[in-house]
């Protein structure tokens, strides 16, 4: 199966100029820790409630600091044709939970989720990619530092 069958379309997008502020009442409003941040029609970003907290109040910014000061500006991306093992593999061993789905074009299409695999059929797979995403020693383990 393709990711482009199984992934959320509607995505709700933050802006690097928004507040933090904003962006966590759009993510308690969608029931979300995630959000692309999208600037122009490009992607430039993700932000999750991690960031919001970790990089945002732990270090001392408020609540109208900007999404650009606490966002990850890495993405990792998966694309819409792609075969769902292999994003479950990459999923795994990146240590994510959720990946923006882009078309060819590298147009934001969406975003896949564990939750959304597993609620597709793919639930061993799923279930495989979580207990490598929850090995200890990733970038975010407390028995990494």
């Amino acid at each position: 199966m393709k990711v482009g069958n199984c992934m959320t379309k509607d995505v709700m997008l933050a802006n690097p100029e928004q507040s933090i502020r904003d962006v966590a009442q759009m993510m308690d409003r969608l029931d979300a820790g995630v959000l692309p941040v999208s600037d122009s029609d490009r992607l430039v970003g993700m932000i999750t409630d991690r960031d919001i907290v970790i990089r945002g109040i732990a270090l001392g910014k408020g609540p109208d600091a900007k999404v650009r000061e606490v966002m990850s500006p890495e993405v990792k991306y998966c694309f819409d044709d792609e075969e769902l093992d292999h994003v479950l593999e990459n999923m795994r061993d990146l240590q994510v939970r959720r990946l923006p789905v882009l078309n060819r074009d590298k147009r934001l299409v969406g975003i896949v989720s564990l939750g959304d695999l597993a609620r597709n059929g793919e639930m061993a797979e799923a279930g495989a990619a979580l207990s490598g995403i929850s090995m200890p020693g990733g970038p975010h383990s407390q028995t990494a530092h």
